[in-house]
């Protein structure tokens, strides 16, 4: 009776195994805003950053970060637009679909010509991923070019009067 029982116990487990494993779709797993664990097929932005710190640049060149993403869903990541905050960052993206577990990259470009002072910008990006908004963030601090040059050079250690007198 024991062996009959345990084989039945046995038959239910793993038609329950294999009927959760039919159930599943192929579904991603991500935390909601509220920290939730959601089940979704839907495609997913994973971005190994999302915040660029440029530090200190010289005014005037251009400067390029990008943010490279893999789309964690189980479909087809569409970009649907890109757009800065202002019109000094200049976004670029792929057009493309970007297909489950692709990697792609968004660059970011911003002009330091005769923007003198400390920049924050964002980069707002619309497509048909779970979260359907994202914003990356790009900053820094412009500086004149002489004041710039000038951080490339150690300090002169002046000369005490204890040195000076000997």
């Amino acid at each position: 009776m024991k062996k009959l029982l345990l084989a039945i116990v046995a038959v239910l487990a793993m038609s329950s195994v294999t009927y959760a494993q039919d159930m599943n779709d192929g579904a991603s797993y991500i935390l909601d805003e509220n920290g939730e664990l959601v089940e979704t097929t839907a495609p997913v932005f994973n971005f190994s950053i999302e915040s660029h710190d440029f530090g200190t640049l010289p005014e005037g060149p251009k400067v390029t970060h990008e943010f490279s993403f893999t789309n964690d869903g189980k479909e087809p990541l569409i970009i649907s637009n890109v757009k800065a905050s202002c019109g000094c960052t200049t976004p670029n993206w792929p057009k493309e679909p970007v297909m489950p577990g692709e990697e792609a990259v968004i660059t970011a470009t911003y002009n330091t010509s005769k923007r003198i002072g400390p920049f924050n910008k964002s980069i707002t990006i619309t497509s048909n991923a779970y979260t359907p908004t994202k914003r990356l963030y790009i900053k820094g601090k412009v500086v004149k070019p002489a004041e710039f040059e000038q951080q490339d050079t150690a300090p002169v250690k002046k000369k005490s009067i204890v040195e000076e007198n000997n």
